[in-house]
């Protein structure tokens, strides 16, 4: 019965059920760089394509997400969730050819959206304002798993037992997850009024403040995060350390380097980000800490570009990677709270649209950036924007204490 499960355990499961089903997705990513010829595939081009699409068709069908979880409950939302994300990977090691895999791509676009949307439900279900952080955080951290695990693990078993192989694994046991959806995910369902009242609601949104900052947050920083920073830190890496680094007696390059930062990454995000939303819900204030966290994000930026040791380039890059941390879990944290006592399918809905659209065109801005004004300029400019942003919170909160 729903009743007898803790309130932490929905949020855990769909967190784990998502970091399952991205396995695939992230083996991906390892893989179809380096083995495009056996998908089928006759040009580099079509490699970019594949990898960007789910990104961009997730922009497109935001409104049908809502509209779908307005209409059914969260766990059926969540079980066509990893229905999709088996389909498609199951079908990255047997469909070959552009179309076909563009498709597969395209469910798994399909696939992320219920599964984000859904674990946002649950979290405002089941949390409150003295513990929103810290399930925001655990959701972050738990399904930021499957991104170290699939990408460690994919490339590595894909080369020892094969592509093929390694897609019915992992399809297999998204599979297996299906039995903890049935018995963990509640049967939650957004209860919004009638048509009038949610538009009204609608209008309603862009008159708050609070809530429209929460929207530009989700943009910048999930274009900052994984559009700027994850897109270039090898090319950052390589002007910085023009040789390769020897640690224990391995000799390590750019591309190699870019992947250990973002894997201990990703490895204490599972831990830290619930710590720190903990904090955030007690101890801190919410806007605070996210203005500490710009702030701080804002200064690495100005500096990384800079020339100094490679010791001191890579204390700023794990100080850069902890404001990252706290950016991610701060921004979500915001919008799931100012989306509680509101329209909350429309607020979650706009957010997901806000941070998807800042990731998708994230790195396509960069490298354009990049290629006329050079990487320091990029960074330069990305700090400001940052700095623009930490100022228009301090503003807001301001305001907010003055009423």
């Amino acid at each position: 019965m729903i009743e007898n499960v803790p309130s932490k355990k929905p949020v855990i499961v769909i967190a784990l059920v998502m970091a399952v089903c991205l396995l695939g997705n992230e083996m991906l990513f390892i893989v179809l760089p380096l083995y495009w010829k056996f998908f089928g595939l006759t040009a580099l081009w079509q490699v970019g394509v594949l990898l960007s699409i789910n990104r961009f068709i997730r922009i497109v069908i935001n409104s049908f997400i809502a509209w779908f979880y307005r209409k059914v409950n969260t766990r059926m939302g969540i079980l066509l969730a990893v229905v999709l994300a088996v389909i498609s990977t199951f079908s990255y090691g047997y469909l070959k050819g552009i179309w076909f895999l563009l498709i597969a791509r395209c469910l798994w676009g399909f696939s992320w959206s219920l599964f984000r949307l859904g674990g946002y439900l649950t979290i405002i279900t089941y949390s409150t304002e003295k513990t929103r952080g810290e399930y925001v955080g655990l959701f972050n951290g738990l399904w930021g798993l499957g991104t170290l695990i699939g990408m460690l693990f994919g490339g590595i078993l894909a080369e020892q037992i094969g592509i093929q192989s390694v897609t019915t694994v992992f399809s297999i046991i998204g599979a297996c997850s299906i039995p903890f959806v049935l018995k963990y995910i509640p049967k939650t369902k957004d209860e919004e009024a009638s048509m009038n009242k949610e538009k009204k609601k609608h209008q309603s949104i862009w008159k708050d403040e609070r809530i429209v900052l929460s929207l530009t947050t989700g943009i910048i920083i999930y274009f900052v995060i994984f559009g700027v920073f994850n897109s270039t830190l090898s090319n950052l890496i390589g002007m910085q350390i023009k040789e390769y680094l020897l640690i224990f007696g391995l000799s390590l390059g750019a591309a190699s380097l870019a992947g250990i930062f973002q894997a201990i990454r990703t490895g204490w995000e599972p831990f830290l980000a619930p710590l720190l939303g903990k904090w955030s819900d007690q101890k801190w204030e919410r806007s605070k800490v996210l203005i500490f966290a710009l702030l701080m994000a804002s200064v690495c930026f100005f500096i990384l570009p800079l020339k100094f040791s490679t010791i001191l380039f890579i204390f700023f890059i794990f100080v850069f990677q902890l404001s990252i941390t706290l950016l991610v879990t701060m921004s979500d944290s915001i919008a799931t709270d100012v989306a509680t006592g509101k329209s909350q399918m429309t607020v979650l809905s706009l957010y997901t649209l806000s941070s998807d659209i800042g990731a998708a065109f994230g790195a396509l801005i960069a490298f354009i950036m990049m290629d006329f004004l050079g990487i320091i300029w990029l960074y330069w400019i990305t700090g400001l924007l940052l700095l623009i942003l930490a100022f228009q919170w301090m503003r807001a909160d301001k305001k907010l204490r003055n009423l």
